[in-house]
């Protein structure tokens, strides 16, 4: 409008804080998301584990229930943290399959369509940018992970009671942070593909590719050199063993293999050989680094224009 005429107005709305900006992006990705009946689904479907588990601990401190249904009390799983790490593993596969479904058209849709400039023209930085595609998968896996896990937990600790509560209330901390640390990695991978390959369906088979393939390889690896370090390119087993440290389960000595010699005195010599995990340090160590190559991806793709050289 001409400025002569003095019809335009200062903007009286509601003000966004600026460390808020970057939920814009998940409130209306997540909306979209739940525009797929199947997805939908599948989502409700996550949500069977946490109720079969709920249904145990109640079972477990209702007798009247116990005689009702004829079970035999030792037969019921014990509420410990071998549960819960039961719980948390069961969640983080289906975390996986959300993650594979809602994550790989986040970065590559607005790559395809040059959106970016679009958001970044506006007051929002690259990282909040990444951060809000990271918010979409966050509230997406935390609801079938750590939230469930710690109400489920919380249930546990009101019919133990408090004695309960207080000595295993480190599980509640094992919960949040294994699930954090299995959501943030799966977010930085999948936005990281997702920001490499700009068709939807070549990034979910590069993201189920990424897991697989060096998982069968691992396998391969650790049966012909009769160990089990290969375990360290293996996401599954790496994220498994930092879940068994976090909940106090962890063993290095997880088995032997019965070896064999020939022995010019006698004719067969038989041996034990251990099979060692890797220690956690390193199982740490590959995550940390997984993630920093990740956020060095996103740096580099995430940007308003690319200059081809």
């Amino acid at each position: 409008m001409a400025v002569y005429e003095h019809l335009y107005r200062a903007y009286d709305g509601e003000e966004v804080t600026h460390w808020s900006r970057f939920l814009v992006i998940p409130r209306y990705a997540v909306r979209e998301v739940f525009k797929s009946k199947l997805f939908t689904t599948l989502f409700i479907l996550c949500f069977i584990y946490p109720l079969i588990a709920a249904i145990l601990v109640y079972l477990r401190h209702n007798a009247n229930a116990v005689a009702l249904l004829q079970i035999n009390i030792t037969e019921l799983l014990p509420i410990d943290n071998t549960f819960f790490n039961t719980f948390v593993s069961v969640q983080g596969s289906f975390a996986f399959i959300l993650a594979v479904i809602v994550a790989p058209p986040l970065i590559s849709r607005d790559l395809a369509n040059n959106a970016l400039p679009l958001y970044l023209c506006r007051p929002l930085t690259r990282t909040e940018y990444v951060l809000g595609k990271m918010a979409v998968v966050g509230f997406l896996l935390s609801c079938i992970t750590w939230i469930p896990g710690l109400l489920i937990f919380l249930f546990q600790a009101s019919l133990a009671g408090v004695g309960w509560l207080w000595s295993n209330l480190w599980m509640a901390w094992s919960i949040f942070f294994g699930s954090m640390v299995w959501i943030i990695l799966l977010s930085l991978i999948a936005l990281s593909i997702s920001a490499l390959v700009k068709w939807r369906i070549v990034a979910s088979g590069a993201m189920l590719g990424l897991f697989f393939v060096p998982s069968a390889f691992a396998e391969i690896i650790n049966s012909l050199f009769l160990t089990k370090s290969a375990h360290l390119i293996s996401l599954w087993a790496t994220i498994n063993s930092i879940w068994l440290g976090l909940f106090r389960l962890f063993v290095r000595q997880t088995g032997t293999v019965r070896g064999t010699v020939s022995n010019p005195i006698y004719e067969r010599q038989y041996f034990d050989i251990a099979l060692l995990e890797p220690p956690l340090w390193a199982s740490w160590l590959v995550v940390g680094l997984i993630c920093a190559v990740c956020v060095w991806l996103l740096a580099r793709r995430v940007r308003a224009y690319e200059v081809v050289t």
